[in-house]
């Protein structure tokens, strides 16, 4: 027990400390709470960010690989995209058409149609067949690859909006209409080009193997031509949006089991699952989505803790490619896109693809010529003209679609 003056003394210092440490106290309640952790948050940051990294990432292989263009590619990349509008063609299309033309933008799958089919160039325009090659050789390039036989026949349902070169005006969001249904589908344009090629006929059974977020299987429905479309997605988050989708732009008759049907499947099972069943296969893999990855740190797949993933992309996509080539029909069509600039990711795959398909499961391929697709729509996209297999859109300045890497193969049997 402290009593007496000395004792008060001594108890001096500890009360000042006390006060001391109760006015900081207060003081720090005040502190915003972004100010109080912030050094926490500065600690737990990367310290170099993943969109900076992917940038590198691409400086690299990219200046290689394109040369002189890609500084204007890379600038694009960084810059606003450009979009369409994909009209719904279950609404009022008529009255949308109208808004399209009156704003100044124009249907560019109507231009290159023309009176309705979109011819790929006659033969003699067109690099032969090396005679070095034995007939129905799966060795793929740019010389040996067979040429189309028939014109693409373009659904006159699928009307997707641009405005002209150079012009940056943006669309405005789709508004529902009296049935409650959106009047478009905002999207890249370059992301319609692999339905385009697909080729739907009327009756086909279609499979959209890696769906979401679902822009393509839009586009699908749009054309009216599947008899049968499955929908499918790994992912359930992803597959959650894509159901979003559809029922914001298709009809409840439309969406009918025996018309639609939406898994969440590995993909990469699908051949051994459904093989040899659809007229049409679109496989649209998980890439390195080359504009997203320079622009947004959120699911970057540059990040460093994505490293192993980023690496096994490739492998992952071939798997995908080759499940996707034995649930097709003999006779029946296939198409790879990315959007990704990536040979790696591009020409490689489909090599390697047409490889263990021919040399494991006894599968012939032969590679689609679409080369007249570039004279076809180039008003509207900006092609590189050097890619060993398919066909790439590079974004520019003043036509901010893509990337978009597409390329046909053609089940012989």
């Amino acid at each position: 027990e402290v009593s007496g003056p000395d004792g008060m003394a001594a108890l001096r210092p500890s009360g000042c400390r006390l006060k001391l440490l109760t006015a900081r106290l207060r003081e720090w309640q005040r502190l915003e709470r972004r100010n109080i952790y912030k050094k926490k948050w500065a600690s737990s940051q990367p310290r170099v960010p993943s969109t900076r990294l992917a940038l590198h990432s691409m400086d690299m292989s990219y200046s290689l690989q394109l040369g002189e263009l890609w500084p204007s590619t890379r600038l694009a990349l960084l810059c606003q995209q450009k979009y369409a509008a994909l009209l719904n063609c279950f609404g009022d299309v008529a009255k949308m058409i109208r808004e399209m033309e009156r704003r100044g933008a124009r249907d560019f799958v109507y231009e290159g149609r023309g009176d309705g089919a979109a011819p790929l160039g006659p033969a003699e325009d067109r690099p032969g067949p090396d005679p070095s090659c034995p007939a129905g050789s799966p060795v793929i390039s740019g010389d040996t690859a067979p040429e189309m036989e028939h014109p693409i026949a373009v659904s006159p349902n699928l009307k997707c909006f641009t405005f002209p070169r150079g012009d940056i005006t943006r669309f405005n969001p789709a508004r529902p209409d009296s049935l409650r249904l959106l009047e478009y589908y905002l999207m890249d344009a370059a992301s319609l080009l692999p339905v385009l090629i697909l080729d739907v006929q009327p009756g086909h059974t279609v499979l959209d193997l890696c769906a979401a977020p679902g822009g393509k299987s839009l586009a699908l429905l749009q054309t009216e031509c599947c008899r049968h479309l499955a929908v499918n997605d790994i992912s359930s988050s992803r597959l959650s949006r894509l159901r979003k989708i559809l029922h914001s732009y298709v009809p409840k008759n439309i969406r009918t089991e025996d018309r639609l049907r939406i898994t969440s499947f590995d993909g990469r099972h699908w051949g051994e699952v459904e093989r040899n069943t659809f007229d049409r296969v679109l496989v649209d893999v998980p890439c390195t989505t080359d504009r997203h990855s320079v622009l947004e740190e959120d699911n970057n797949i540059f990040s460093r803790l994505r490293l192993r993933e980023r690496q096994r992309l490739p492998l992952l996509q071939t798997q995908l490619l080759v499940s996707g080539i034995l649930a097709a029909k003999p006779g029946g069509s296939i198409v790879y896109s990315t959007c990704s600039l990536s040979q790696l990711q591009n020409e490689y795959v489909v090599e390697r693809a047409v490889q263990v398909a021919k040399t494991e499961h006894n599968v012939e391929l032969q590679l689609v010529d679409l080369t007249a697709i570039r004279t076809l729509y180039s008003d509207t996209f900006n092609f590189y003209g050097h890619c060993r297999v398919g066909e790439l859109v590079l974004p520019h300045l003043t036509a901010n679609f893509g990337p978009m890497y597409f390329c046909k193969l053609h089940r012989v049997h």
